[in-house]
Order: structure tokens, then C-alpha cells, then sequence
């Protein structure tokens, strides 16, 4: 747990382990080093999937070491609130396009069902198909239009986060020194 540095002096760390989005794991690590974390090179870095397993560790003498954890913790919300927001952009498009595609499968099944009917509905078979049809081509362009309506919506909030995340870290870097 415990290190020997050159010249005999003894210096005692916390560690702490984290997972983190793949795509996001330079920007955590940037955002732990200004709280006094240090990557801990006996660990390699771990990518599972889509997420990153980070070994870091710090002095646990370290000044500051309240506040610094207290704008830690703030930058890990800051963090998650991208993370929900990122998603967000894909959430609400992909269940509109999910809902007018079992729309258009339930007309579909409709005419189905008129078609083989004894003696067939023909005209009645017609009449679903056609909102069948759109349920099951409209999908994709709803999908498309509430993303990007979306997007530009989120987009700001998003840039508000990373400047509050600056503002964290810079924070914490000023403490650190």
C-alpha cells in the first residue's frame, strides 16, 4: 500500500479505482489530476467494452485534501450530467421512432387479418396498409429530425457543464500548488 521513495522518505497514498465511458477516460484523467490523483503505472489501463477501469492514487497527507475531495465530487456530477445529457439526445428520438413503427405494425397486422378474413375486406385491407407503410418509413426520419432538434438543444448545456468542469479543476490545480 505503502512507497519508498529515493532517499529513504516514506510517503503513504490513498488509491482509488474508477470506471469511466472509454471516450471520455483522458478527460477524467486530466479532471483527477487536478485533485492530486496520479495514475498508478503499476496498473495497466483496462477497456472493457465501452468503459475504462483507471488506478489512480494520491498523498494521503496532502493539503487541501477536504476541498480538493469536495470539487472532486462536484466534477464526478458535472461528469455524469454530460454523460445523461449525451444520452438524452438519442433517448427521446429513438422511443418517438419506436412508437410510429408498433403503430405502423399494428395497421399492418390490421390489414393482414382483413385480407384473410372469410370472405376477404379487400378495400379494408387497402385502407390499413397505406398508414402501415408510413408507420414502418417514418421511423428513421422522426428519428433524424428529433435528434438534431435535440442536439441543438442540448448542445449549450452541455458546453456549460465543461466550462463549469474548467472552472473545477482549476480550481483544484490552484490548491494543489
Amino acid at each position: 500500500m505503502n512507497e519508498l521513495q529515493k532517499g529513504g522518505g516514506f510517503t503513504g497514498y490513498e488509491y482509488q479505482q474508477i470506471t469511466v465511458p472509454q471516450a471520455r477516460a483522458s478527460m477524467y484523467l486530466d479532471g483527477y489530476e487536478s485533485f492530486g490523483w496520479q495514475v498508478d503505472e503499476r496498473y495497466l489501463l483496462r477497456t472493457s467494452g465501452a468503459r475504462t477501469v483507471l488506478h489512480l492514487r494520491r498523498d494521503r497527507k496532502i493539503i487541501n485534501k477536504a476541498e480538493l475531495t469536495r470539487l472532486q465530487r462536484n466534477f464526478e456530477a458535472s461528469m455524469e450530467e454530460i454523460e445523461t445529457l449525451e444520452r438524452s439526445k438519442t433517448s427521446k428520438p429513438q422511443l418517438a421512432a419506436l412508437t410510429t413503427g408498433i403503430i405502423g405494425t399494428v395497421f399492418m397486422a390490421g390489414a393482414v387479418f382483413a385480407v384473410t378474413a372469410n370472405p376477404p375486406l379487400i378495400p379494408l385491407c387497402i385502407v390499413l396498409s397505406a398508414p402501415g407503410i408510413l408507420g414502418w418509413i417514418l421511423p428513421y426520419f422522426i428519428y433524424r429530425k428529433q435528434e438534431k432538434k435535440r442536439s441543438i438543444i442540448v448542445k449549450p448545456l452541455i458546453e456549460a457543464k465543461y466550462d463549469e468542469i474548467y472552472e473545477l479543476c482549476k480550481k483544484g490545480n490552484e490548491l494543489l500548488d
